[in-house]
């Protein structure tokens, strides 16, 4: 078995169409940047998006990080708001679309228990239930209502805070926040049985907060509710198809791409009238701090980062060997073992601690996208939380509780890459101390990312400065919003522009 650190994506030619001025400049080809992009060019705008990597994809690239033929995702991998973000589902609803081949495992999420069974969440909400016993029907009170209205309910989150002017809308998201405004410990009150406590308890750790937390368990509604509306599918191909399919719409609406532009200063800029950050609030403090009034600047220092993340990359020369058959069917597998087991863990991390059995996201792309690894050879994906920053090995205490659940894991591994919280910084940027969620999302970030701007938290300070990164509402994931909302204020402000006198 060989361990080594990531290698980059081989590089494709630079691409770069010169420096003509324009009304807005994306700085960042990550998914928000390139939506960003999109939609200002989609209205009519001139846009140049700089990137400074030799491709575009932020944490949505795929590269040969073991063996060659194996290919891996590097940060993200499965997408529960992939079709449904208005966004992305926009696009892909018109003829051209987007061209990307969505898969759908039978099962989306999977969680393994010590007595060799697992729960798996299927689609329909009352299969689900029915796997939980005792507990079927209080996972029916709590699910059915909010996958029901999932319509209206998905878009909302997915974007900034506001007042619904309907007051069915504002009846629905105020039900909606009672609960995901409680800790997960406190939804788990609800079940009597290991299998449902543990089954909210994975699905609330994607919150990268303590289970004890206030709102913790908002991540446990949003996760398994997306997983009963649409599943969490993967891209065919790996998740570079993603930005790649982008960046070709976003050329097609006349937008340039420039890869290999690093931007340090404004002054790297071309000529425009708005510019879009796809950043973290250090990166803007560094390049455009000089430009924003003090308060905000200070505000932007205050922005806290949540845990980071230790990944581990495998190449396989068969599947997982999961003690539970059903397992096999899951895109995605949370391993932990109990609510208490997970709390500890996730307890740990937010006290800047290692936990020894840490909380494990392992996904098994191969078993349903066989073109990601040679015939026969599969791909691992796992990683677990770590304080932000963490310099601590975790390697082993991943494959131990992977183990644990799958006895003979450790003799399909092949090879193996490891990635710290710092090289995945340096991989992307935005991840601050290797924190995938672009900032703690607490209570008190829930709302105001990055800053106490709460009905406009794109626009800075500066009016002709925006922010666009997963920084700001609705936070992390593969669904481009942040790039949208923050577009949709900068059209605003360049609509403004124009009706200036000269």
């Amino acid at each position: 078995m060989v361990i080594a650190t990531p290698a980059p994506a081989e590089a494709p030619p630079a691409r770069t169409d010169g420096g003509e001025p324009v009304d807005a400049v994306v700085v960042g080809g990550g998914p928000n940047g390139l939506a960003a992009a999109i939609t200002l060019a989609r209205a009519g705008q001139t846009v140049a998006l700089l990137e400074g990597s030799e491709s575009v994809g932020g944490g949505t690239r795929s590269a040969e990080l073991t063996l060659p033929g194996f290919i891996h995702d590097v940060c993200s991998t499965t997408y529960p708001f992939g079709r449904t973000s208005p966004f992305l589902r926009e696009i892909e609803a018109r003829e051209t679309g987007l061209g990307l081949r969505w898969i759908d495992p039978p099962f989306s999420i999977g969680h393994p228990l010590d007595d060799g069974s697992a729960v798996v969440v299927e689609r329909d909400v009352d299969a689900t239930a029915r796997q939980l016993g005792p507990d079927a029907d209080a996972y029916r009170r709590l699910m059915t209502p909010i996958v029901d209205h999932w319509d209206v309910l998905g878009p909302e989150i997915l974007g900034p805070f506001h007042v619904p002017r309907s007051p069915r809308r504002a009846l629905l998201l105020a039900g909606f926040g009672l609960l995901a405004l409680q800790s997960a410990t406190s939804l788990g009150r609800r079940f009597r049985t290991e299998r449902a406590r543990a089954l909210l308890a994975g699905n609330a750790a994607h919150s990268l907060i303590g289970l004890t937390e206030p709102a913790s368990g908002a991540g446990a509604l949003v996760m398994l509710a997306s997983a009963h509306d649409d599943g969490w599918p993967l891209v065919e191909g790996g998740a570079r198809r993603i930005p790649e399919a982008l960046a070709a719409e976003l050329e097609r609406l006349g937008g340039r791409i420039e890869t290999r532009r690093p931007v340090t200063g404004l002054a790297d800029l071309p000529a425009h009238r708005v510019a879009l950050f796809d950043t973290s609030p250090r990166q803007l403090l560094a390049i455009a701090g000089d430009r924003l009034p003090a308060r905000y600047r200070r505000a932007l220092e205050r922005f806290r980062y949540g845990p980071g993340v230790f990944k581990i990359d495998m190449a396989l020369d068969g599947p997982i060997p999961w003690r539970a058959p059903e397992l096999a069917l899951a895109g995605t597998i949370h391993v932990g073992g109990t609510l208490e087991e997970i709390a500890r863990s996730e307890f740990a991390v937010a006290r800047g601690r290692v936990p020894a059995a840490p909380f494990v996201l392992v996904a098994q792309q191969t078993l349903f996208d066989p073109s990601r690894a040679p015939a026969g050879g599969h791909t691992g994906w796992a990683y677990c939380h770590v304080p932000n920053g963490s310099t601590a090995d975790m390697t082993e205490p991943i494959l131990r509780q992977i183990e644990r659940f799958a006895p003979g894991f450790r003799d399909r591994i092949l090879s193996m890459s490891a990635t710290s919280p710092r090289e995945l910084e340096t991989y992307n940027p935005n991840n601050v101390g290797g924190d995938i969620g672009a900032g703690r999302m607490d209570l008190a970030q829930l709302f105001t990312r990055p800053s106490y701007r709460l009905f406009d938290p794109y626009r800075t300070a500066n009016p002709d400065l925006f922010l666009c990164s997963a920084s700001t509402p609705p936070g992390a994931g593969v669904h481009g919003m942040s790039g949208f909302h923050a577009a949709r204020s900068a059209l605003r402000r360049l609509a403004s522009l124009r009706d200036e006198p000269a």
